[in-house]
């Protein structure tokens, strides 16, 4: 049975509100990379997200009650309309199947092969990201504010970058002239990837080291090294081949993050995130001189109201 046409028309219609009103804040601040909408309809159950002449679509598994060739012309048809409202070639509308629950396996297994690696902006700095090989795309859109933040606070400063993923508060932190900056990640691609977004952007920049471990164990280990800014942005859930031990942040935060207050310099800051959606901040159990929830304040425009993860901002 084929999608009623009124569909594809409230769909449009939403899709036009929300890009024109998002597109004129996006083009105010001078961002590229945006996200446009998510799951506003239950009908078109998509996270959509603008990589500048290029479309990033997420659609969420579900029953649809569609056969096969009619499931295929709503999706042909949802694409159609994303391509005119936005503006984007329909051939640059990358799209992926996303599970509504979270994996245990961690959130960065690769997906594909095709290696369609292109740069974006964000700002001042470039960064290279992939729509097609891996769940995510080498960019969390939602963290560009605390990214910013990060920079405010980096020139001259001893960063460490835990569960650093692609680089990005890497970047951040080299564009404020940190005086040295540790990339710590269990995966060998993803250092890799945060390397080369350094170099992208300072190739002359000779303080960044990647650190090729588990996050757990590193912190446990004996340390005489202190830094000034801590990132700790972990997943949910983690239970790769290569950990001593699975990581759930829910019932890990504690250790994690006295672990890391055991490496801050006095004065020193943590910014602590999760995208856990039920996530409760044991306050009363951190070794902390300050924890300030920042959760609103690194809200971006385009996920007001729809962020699903929190942000704090920890002192010593």
């Amino acid at each position: 049975m084929h999608q009623p046409f009124d569909k594809y028309l409230i769909f449009r219609n939403r899709l036009q509100k929300v890009f024109r009103h998002l597109s004129k804040q996006a083009a105010r601040q001078g961002i590229t990379c945006y996200r446009v909408y998510d799951h506003d309809l239950p009908e078109a159950p998509f996270i959509i997200e603008v990589y500048e002449d290029k479309l990033y679509v997420s659609e969420y598994k579900r029953r649809h009650h569609l056969d096969e060739e009619a499931y295929e012309q709503w999706l042909h048809e949802s694409k159609v309309i994303m391509s005119e409202v936005i503006g984007v070639a329909y051939e640059n509308i990358y799209l992926k199947l996303r599970q509504r629950k979270e994996s245990r396996q961690g959130q960065y297994q690769k997906l594909d092969a095709l290696k369609s690696e292109f740069e974006v902006q964000e700002g001042e700095l470039k960064f290279l990201v992939n729509l097609t090989d891996y769940l995510d795309t080498g960019l969390f859109l939602d963290h560009r504010i605390t990214r910013q933040m990060v920079k405010e606070v980096a020139k001259g400063k001893r960063v460490l970058n835990l569960f650093c993923y692609t680089g990005s508060f890497s970047v951040y932190a080299a564009a404020a002239e940190a005086s040295k900056i540790v990339s710590v990640d269990l995966s060998k691609t993803y250092l890799h990837w945060a390397e080369r977004n350094v170099k992208l952007n300072f190739p002359e920049y000779g303080h960044h080291t990647i650190v090729h471990a588990d996050v757990l164990a590193y912190l446990k280990g004996e340390k005489a090294e202190t830094f000034d800014i801590i990132v700790l942005d972990p997943p949910t859930f983690s239970n790769s081949k290569r950990m001593d031990d699975f990581l759930d942040i829910q019932r890990d935060h504690v250790t994690l993050i006295n672990n890391c207050m055991r490496l801050l310099s006095p004065g020193g800051v943590l910014f602590f995130s999760t995208n856990f959606t039920k996530f409760k901040l044991a306050e009363r159990h951190i070794k902390a001189s300050t924890i300030k929830d920042i959760t609103k304040a690194t809200t971006p425009f385009d996920f007001a109201g729809k962020l699903q993860r929190y942000c704090f901002r920890i002192g010593k």
